[in-house]
C-alpha cells in the first residue's frame, strides 16, 4: 500500500523504514531537506513541496502528518486545498482530541476523511513496532489496515490474557498491537490517557530510586541548628546501595518489571549519578489533557496530577512559591534561610 509521509522526525522517518521493509511504499516530505534525501537512498520518493508531494500519491490519497501538534492546523491549512475528495489524512502526532473531532467535521464537506493515530514506540518502533489507538470512521480505518499491520509490533512472545475471551480476540487487532477505538478523536483520547499514566509511573521509579539513593544520610554529618530538622535514627539510614544494580535485579521477577524500567536500568548503568540531566523535566501537553478529562468527569486522579506538577516544579516554576514560604517564615519567627550547599 502507499502511504504519503508528513515529518520525518525520530519517528517518522522509522516509520517510513519500517513500511517500506514490508513491501509499503513511500512519498516524503519534510522541511529539512537531508531527512528526504536519506529516506530516498532507502527507496522512498521524496518530494521538494506539497504541490510535488500530492501529485505523487495516488488516489484514494493516505497522507500521514507525524508533526508537534502545535503545527498541524498550519499544515493541514496548506495541504487540504491540493486534496480531493475520498482522499484520507492522518495524525499520528499527539493532538488534543478536542482538535481532532474539529478537523474532521471540517473536513466532511470536502469529502477528506480524518483518522487520528496515537503512536507509542517511540525511537525504538522500527525495532519493537508501535502500539497504534484509532480514531475514525470504521471503513477509513479498516482501509488503512495493511500500514496498521506493518507499523504495530504483532503477536511476538507477548501472552494472551488468560481471562479474555475467544469472540474478543476474534473480532479485535488489540493482540496484534494496534486497535480501532472508536470515532474521532478517540485515537488521541486514549493516547493522552496513555500519556498520562506514563507520567505518573515514570514519576514513581524516580521518586524510588530518590528514596534508595539517599538511604546513607545516616552515615552523613548534619548541622545541628534551629533550621534544620534532625534525623532521629540514624542508625537506620546506613546503606551505600548500588542503585544501578537493584534496578537490574528488579527487571527479573519483579511485578514492577517494566520497559521503562529497562531504559532506566540502562541509564543507572551508564551513570548511576546520572551527570549528563540537569532534571528539567518537560511536558508536551498530554498530562495537563488528561487531568483536563479527568476534571470534566468528575473522575480523581492525584497521582497522575501530582506527576504532572512535579514536572512543572522540576523547571524551577516553584521558585516564586518558596520563596513566598521562606518570606513568611522570616517574618512570623524570624527564620533566616539557609545557604544552598
Amino acid at each position: 500500500m502507499q502511504i504519503g509521509m508528513i515529518g520525518l522526525g525520530r519517528m517518522g522517518s522509522n516509520m517510513v523504514q519500517r513500511l517500506m521493509k514490508d513491501g509499503h511504499s513511500a512519498v516524503v516530505f519534510d522541511a529539512r531537506p537531508e531527512s528526504i534525501s536519506e529516506l530516498e537512498q532507502l527507496g522512498a520518493t521524496g518530494s521538494t513541496s506539497l504541490e510535488d508531494f500530492v501529485s505523487k500519491l495516488s488516489r484514494p490519497r493516505a497522507v500521514w502528518l507525524m508533526l508537534p501538534a502545535a503545527i498541524v492546523d498550519k499544515e493541514l491549512a496548506k495541504i487540504v486545498p491540493l486534496l480531493e475528495d475520498g482522499d484520507i489524512v492522518i495524525d499520528g502526532g499527539n493532538s488534543y482530541y478536542h482538535d481532532d473531532i474539529r478537523r474532521s467535521e471540517e473536513l466532511k464537506p470536502k469529502g477528506i476523511h480524518y483518522v487520528d493515530v496515537g503512536t507509542s514506540g517511540g525511537v525504538f518502533g522500527l525495532q519493537r513496532g508501535y502500539c497504534l489507538m484509532i480514531g475514525g470512521e470504521k471503513a477509513t480505518v479498516q482501509h488503512l489496515s495493511p500500514i496498521f499491520a506493518t507499523l504495530a509490533p504483532g503477536v511476538g512472545d507477548v501472552a494472551p490474557s488468560k481471562m479474555r475471551s475467544e469472540a474478543a480476540a476474534s473480532v479485535s487487532t488489540a493482540e496484534q498491537g494496534y486497535l480501532h477505538c472508536g470515532p474521532s478523536g478517540a485515537g488521541h483520547f486514549v493516547k493522552m490517557v496513555h500519556n498520562g499514566i506514563e507520567y505518573g509511573l515514570m514519576a514513581a521509579y524516580a521518586e524510588g530510586f530518590n528514596v534508595l539513593r539517599h538511604a546513607n544520610v545516616g552515615l552523613q554529618t548534619t548541622e545541628a541548628d534551629a533550621e534544620t530538622a534532625p534525623l532521629s535514627h540514624p542508625q537506620y539510614y546506613q546503606y551505600n546501595l548500588d542503585i544501578a544494580e537493584i534496578s537490574e535485579v528488579w527487571r527479573r521477577g519483579s511485578v514492577i518489571t517494566s520497559w521503562l524500567l529497562d531504559l532506566t536500568a540502562d541509564a543507572l548503568h551508564g551513570d548511576a549519578a546520572l551527570s549528563q540531566y540537569a532534571g528539567r523535566v518537560s511536558d508536551s501537553g498530554e498530562g495537563r489533557w488528561t487531568i483536563s478529562a479527568a476534571i470534566d468527569e468528575g473522575v480523581p486522579t492525584p497521582v497522575l496530577s501530582a506527576a504532572l506538577y512535579g514536572r512543572f516544579a522540576s523547571r524551577g516554576n516553584d521558585d516564586y512559591a518558596n520563596k513566598v514560604l521562606s518570606a513568611m517564615r522570616a517574618g512570623f519567627g524570624g527564620h533566616h534561610e539557609k545557604p544552598a550547599k
